[in-house]
């Protein structure tokens, strides 16, 4: 930055050399930590959620008291989710709106963002205990429009996952280091298919056991003919986008195909392992626990990358514009209260869903598997557009 500013706010985004981390935090100068305290925020709605949806009966008794709670059924469970989700998602919208479009830092919007934590504390927990209030019906409104902004959050990821890998194609690439990272790149794309292959092999072992279990084996064996799909295409010579993202592509809807499978309710015949009983294990619990961080992370990590969705070309930015989009951010927060709360109920406000279990049901099994081959479709058409396109102009040049 230019010499003439105040040397906090050099020191605002990087390193504080005080070591005064918690000076920063408190003095709202530093957008970079706010962000943890965003997803801190964020956790604590997605397990007050949990708790509500497991031992709400036990551990929140005084709900049942309410009148709109009808005896806990309208306050706990599956609608006491839906409940925690609308205080979140209120909270981050109400942070969107105040915080949308800010262009530089050192202003009253951008400090309302990194600042200013115990008047957003008290508003995250004013919003959520109003959400108990509110009645049932405004829930159920609110349950139903969740289904569509938990797939708007499930595209952003997408789009977010899709242009990070495409980033590090081109980074390795590059003229730069093109040579360095030719043995990298190999050792990376080789060691990419490799697990894709044990995976799929894998998912056949465990999920399609018998010639049965139609649906699963078509589940994997579409997988499979995704990634040999976008390993051929991106090898055409007019499209040349190299060997590296197809194998990360690959590993990526091999994982969705993997969660979709697993998503199936327990009891199904065509799984072999120990969904079926009925007991909670620790295997049980890990997977919850790893499934809500994941969640959480994901939330945090697409919220910063707001850059993917610029269209227009890239400027270089100015030495006191903020450092991401506050508003992209808090809008992918938004969303995912809504995502949190279907991967919670699964995707089915009537649905019944087990003790420590996360993202259960035939619903939320085709919403993975939708969005796998979504996933597909959007990196194909990145690949395509531009020959597409270029053809095109060609086409019209020549008529």
């Amino acid at each position: 930055m230019e010499s003439g500013l105040p040397s906090n706010r050099n020191e605002g985004h990087g390193v504080p050399k005080d070591g005064s981390w918690f000076a920063q935090f408190r003095n709202g100068s530093n957008p970079w930590m706010a962000r943890y305290v965003y997803a801190v925020i964020f956790l604590a709605s997605n397990l007050l959620a949990w708790a509500v949806r497991d031992y709400g009966r036990n551990a929140f008794p005084e709900m049942q008291k309410l009148k709109n709670c009808h005896g806990g059924r309208a306050c706990l469970g599956a609608e006491g989710v839906l409940r925690v989700s609308l205080g979140c998602f209120a909270f981050f919208s109400v942070m969107f709106l105040s915080t949308a479009r800010t262009p530089k830092m050192y202003n009253c919007r951008d400090s309302w963002h990194s600042g200013w934590w115990s008047a957003k504390i008290a508003l995250w927990i004013a919003l959520t205990a109003t959400a108990f209030l509110v009645p049932t019906f405004i829930v159920q409104i609110y349950g139903e429009i969740a289904h569509f902004g938990a797939g708007v959050f499930l595209l952003v990821q997408l789009v977010s996952v899709i242009s990070f890998i495409t980033w590090l194609n081109d980074w390795c690439q590059s003229d730069k280091i093109s040579e360095k990272c030719r043995m990298h790149v190999m050792s990376l794309a080789t060691a990419s298919y490799v697990i894709c292959i044990v995976g799929i092999v894998m998912m056949y072992i465990w999920y399609a056991p018998e010639s049965s279990c139609l649906l699963n084996i078509f589940f994997i064996t579409w997988t499979l003919v995704l990634i040999q799909l976008m390993a051929s295409i991106s090898l055409h010579p007019k499209v040349n986008a190299g060997i590296l993202t197809p194998g990360l592509m690959g590993l990526y809807v091999v994982f969705i195909c993997w969660c979709a499978i697993r998503s199936e309710p327990a009891g199904e015949n065509c799984i072999r392992k120990a969904e079926e009983s009925n007991r909670t294990d620790w295997l049980t619990i890990i997977s919850f626990v790893i499934a809500l961080l994941a969640m959480v992370i994901a939330t945090f990590s697409t919220g910063i990358d707001s850059q993917c969705f610029q269209f227009r070309k890239k400027e270089a930015p100015a030495e006191d514009a903020v450092p991401y989009g506050y508003g992209f951010f808090h809008f992918v927060f938004a969303t995912g209260a809504m995502y949190f709360a279907m991967l919670l109920i699964g995707w089915n406000t009537h649905h019944t869903i087990k003790k420590w279990t996360i993202d259960v049901g035939w619903t939320s099994t085709w919403v993975r598997i939708v969005n796998e081959w979504l996933a597909v479709g959007v990196y194909l058409w990145m690949l395509l557009a531009p020959v597409i396109l270029l053809r095109f102009r060609q086409t019209s040049e020549a008529a």
